[in-house]
């Protein structure tokens, strides 16, 4: 059996392992077989075919890993992205702030308590009037002065 042959054969277990598990790191790898694959049908000595496919293999690991991190570091947090918490960006109407930084207001039918973004040092200055719904946090929306 040739060498491009059991490339070949690795690199189609591979994509069945992707396909598997779901992990976009496994068909990194299987790029990197297919690449020992070309390198075989070049006609390139073992040791040659092993070093391309490693190095194809491990830059495509290296480039997903680099991309999932970019993407994950642009992610807003749960508490305050939109998509997640629709909540975030309503407006809501507080009649009077509590000396301790807290309003009770009424919104989608239910109790909540309200807090402002900047903290009980922004609360004591804050009036009564609508708020922008800046993030949710556990039963507290912090809100923003409406614009």
């Amino acid at each position: 059996m040739q060498h491009s042959t059991l490339w070949w054969l690795m690199a189609g277990a591979m994509v069945a392992a992707e396909l598997v598990t779901g992990t976009f790191y496994l068909l990194m790898l299987a790029v990197g077989l297919a690449a020992g694959a070309l390198a075989a049908h070049a006609g390139l000595p073992i040791t040659a075919q092993l070093v391309v496919a490693s190095c194809v293999g491990v830059a495509g690991v290296f480039a997903c890993h680099q991309l999932r991190r970019r993407r994950m570091a642009a992610v807003q947090p749960a508490a305050s992205n939109r998509d997640v918490n629709l909540d975030v960006g309503e407006t809501v109407q507080v009649g009077a702030w509590n000396p301790d930084g807290t309003a009770q207001v009424r919104y989608r039918g239910a109790q909540w308590t309200v807090v402002l973004r900047s903290g009980p040092a922004g609360a004591a200055t804050a009036l009564p009037g609508t708020y922008r719904v800046a993030e949710v946090v556990g039963n507290r929306l912090v809100v923003d002065a409406a614009a």
